[in-house]
């Protein structure tokens, strides 16, 4: 094994409370600069014309930032505003986005592992970690608003390995979700590592991780770094 790469929701930091922020810090921006949006649609509304786009455009739905950024300008001309609102919005949406707690274990696990491995990152999601600055630790980092597809689409794992330059069978996939990262990974030639932080039973009926630990230490401590 040559390379690692990790996902990044739910796996180098808990998610949920960063986008209910984030989607928060929208509304209020709306509320002040666009009031006729806020005073007609609630969150959820807004959520759920997200949803309602990408089953109209299913060959877009993998793709986070344009599902965004499109539904929030279909707001602005439907309440008389430019679409540039949804450009303003949608970066007070990205800013919030990317204010994550890493877990405690992320920092000195990555040097860690970075010591005999290159470092990447496939994610489904839109973080940037120019922004989160921990960029500077991966060689490679990937999402699914780059690739054109989503996880588990096997073009993702092919490209990230591609971007690593190494082979399938000598990467490391990292991740939370038994089907999106690990099950996937395996199907595109992978090696996988389950990153199961609340100690939950692994699924029946799925194929098992070559490894399965609580967090960035411990899969250091399994690599024998």
């Amino acid at each position: 094994m040559r390379a690692i790469a990790f996902d990044l929701d739910n796996t180098l930091w808990d998610v949920e409370p960063v986008l209910v922020r984030a989607e928060q810090r929208v509304f209020a921006w709306l509320q002040a600069h666009a009031p006729r949006i806020a005073a007609r649609l609630s969150i959820e509304d807004m959520r759920g014309a997200r949803e309602r786009l990408a089953r109209r455009e299913p060959h877009n739905a993998h793709d986070f930032t344009y599902l965004r950024t499109t539904a929030l300008a279909e707001h602005a001309r439907e309440h008389g505003y430019h679409e540039e609102v949804a450009h303003r919005a949608f970066e007070v949406f990205l800013a919030a986005r990317c204010e994550v707690t890493l877990f405690e274990d992320v920092l000195p696990g990555l040097e860690r592992l970075r010591s005999r491995y290159r470092l990447g990152t496939l994610s489904n999601g839109n973080a940037d970690l120019r922004r989160i600055r921990l960029d500077h630790l991966f060689s490679v980092s990937l999402n699914a608003g780059q690739l054109g597809a989503a996880k588990p689409a096997r073009l993702c794992f092919e490209r990230l390995a591609a971007g690593l330059a190494v082979a399938p069978a000598q990467l490391l996939y990292v991740g939370d979700d038994p089907q999106l990262d690990v099950r996937a990974a395996h199907a595109a030639g992978l090696k996988a590592a389950w990153m199961n932080r609340s100690g939950t039973p692994w699924p029946a009926g799925l194929g098992a991780p070559e490894l399965a630990v609580r967090d960035c230490l411990e899969l250091a401590a399994a690599l024998g770094t």
